[in-house]
């Protein structure tokens, strides 16, 4: 059976010396690479694997076929620092498609391996609407671009309505994806324009036919790069979880923002759960519908809030989750993890606990790799106590601890596996289901050397 992943390629220019393949790039000064790692997932088997790439306009881009004696042998990953199979200029989309089950990220970094990055994940299958929730125009010097790409199999118009009511158009072909960039959107005005804020909202992608789409955004600030995912409906919950809340911490504050994809106001309340620092905490605040608020940088920070507990500047590095919905609306989230003096930050999406499984596939894990190291959180989102245990590809090292309700095992990689270990991992639950999130982080460089995407359940 073929299996595909969408992957929604933002790239721009070929930047790399002999390697680099990118694009150009969205909004001013910055241009795009984009590396790709592939996980096969069968643990008996190879993967044969082609990558197929789509311009704008629909025409086809190039291919790169990972077959035969190029397959991805079984329970291995391939790591691509630069996209090969596709010329320089490239701004597009791409399917990855295979004859087993695999997981794939995507590494995109601005200005070169020494400018910024940022990090999201490939998906299994599209759908409309797709939520945003955080968009910025102009806020302290941030603007957001995306690609929505069709993952059907006929033209489809895309419709973008951001929380302030103004709308973009896009005419889209199968398999390829229109750009969005915000920094050129009047539109997006500040409603009080003082100072630096500009526009902070959220927003929600359509497509004519409900034609299947998804999206990949990229937050640009002056050195700092953060990417996400757009979230489909069935991504939605009325209780997300996220699995590694980091603030406080060395420099790193964490901002969690929750959008309401429902028809109705609703008062949501996080509970934090500490893994390595910190105390349980609680945070209310209200959602209007068809918008978004941003938690956990009140509760965390300098002043007490009227609806939470957190203690004020404290450092905290856990867990959270939603455990109160008043109109029991369906949100999705994403949590930015930001270090301004280091000029490093990096976000991730919240997840659907309804959607987890006792596997956890980690696509990309490193050890002192040309500077580059990960370290990852693995939640525990069941009502029972469980054991998690996380392997290597290529090693005999593992993680194991037991993990309550709530809580995650937190796990650095450095000094652990090997000098220049790159690979892989699974995590797997002996009772309950699990989800989880990887930081990248490079120890050399002074730039945004940070990046986090999502593990894939299987």
């Amino acid at each position: 059976m073929n299996k595909k992943l969408i992957l929604v390629v933002v790239l721009s220019l070929l930047l790399m010396a002999v390697m680099a393949t990118s694009v150009g790039a969205q909004t001013t000064g910055v241009t795009y690479s984009v590396g790709v790692q592939i996980k096969n997932l069968d643990q008996a088997n190879p993967a044969n694997v082609t990558i197929t790439y789509y311009n704008q306009d629909g025409t086809s881009a190039g291919t790169l076929n990972l077959t035969g004696t190029n397959a991805i042998a079984a329970g291995s990953a391939k790591t691509y620092a630069v996209l090969e199979g596709v010329s320089a200029g490239f701004n597009g989309s791409a399917v990855i498609s295979s004859d087993r089950q695999v997981a794939a990220i995507a590494n995109v970094f601005g200005n070169g391996f020494s400018g910024m990055g940022a990090s999201y994940t490939a998906l299994a299958n599209g759908a409309s609407p797709v939520n945003i929730p955080l968009v910025f125009r102009e806020h302290f010097g941030f603007n957001t671009w995306f690609n929505v790409q069709n993952a059907g199999s006929a033209e489809t118009t895309v419709t973008v309505r951001f929380d302030n009511g103004t709308t973009q158009v896009a005419t889209v072909k199968p398999g390829a994806a229109a750009t969005f960039d915000q920094k050129s959107n009047a539109a997006l005005a500040d409603p009080a324009p003082t100072g630096n804020a500009g526009y902070v909202g959220s927003a929600t992608i359509t497509s004519s036919n409900n034609t299947p789409i998804v999206a990949t955004l990229l937050q640009q600030g002056p050195t700092t790069l953060l990417g996400f995912d757009g979230f489909l409906p069935s991504q939605a919950s009325a209780n997300p979880v996220m699995p590694l809340i980091n603030t406080n911490n060395f420099g790193y504050i964490t901002g969690i923002q929750i959008q309401n994809t429902g028809a109705t106001a609703t008062n949501v309340t996080i509970t934090y759960t500490p893994s390595q620092a910190g105390a349980a905490c609680t945070e209310m605040l209200s959602i209007a519908p068809a918008s978004s608020t941003t938690f956990a940088l009140g509760a965390f920070g300098s002043t007490s809030g009227a609806a939470e507990t957190c203690a004020n500047d404290a450092r905290f590095v856990g867990s959270a989750r939603v455990t109160a919905n008043s109109a029991n609306m369906p949100l999705v989230a994403i949590v930015n993890q930001l270090n301004s003096p280091a000029n490093k930050g990096a976000s991730y999406g919240a997840f659907n606990s309804t959607l987890a499984t006792q596997t956890v596939e980690l696509p990309l894990i490193m050890d002192r790799n040309f500077g580059y190291f990960t370290g990852f959180a693995i939640m525990n989102v069941g009502t029972t106590a469980t054991t998690i245990t996380c392997t290597y590809t290529g090693s005999s090292f593992t993680d194991s601890a037991s993990v309550a309700p709530g809580g995650a095992l937190t796990v650095q990689n450095l000094n652990k596996l090997a000098d220049k270990y790159v690979g892989a991992a699974t995590c797997t639950s002996t009772a309950s289901p699990i989800v989880g999130v990887v930081n990248e982080l490079g120890t050399l460089a002074t730039s945004d050397s940070f990046l986090v995407y999502e593990g894939a359940n299987r």
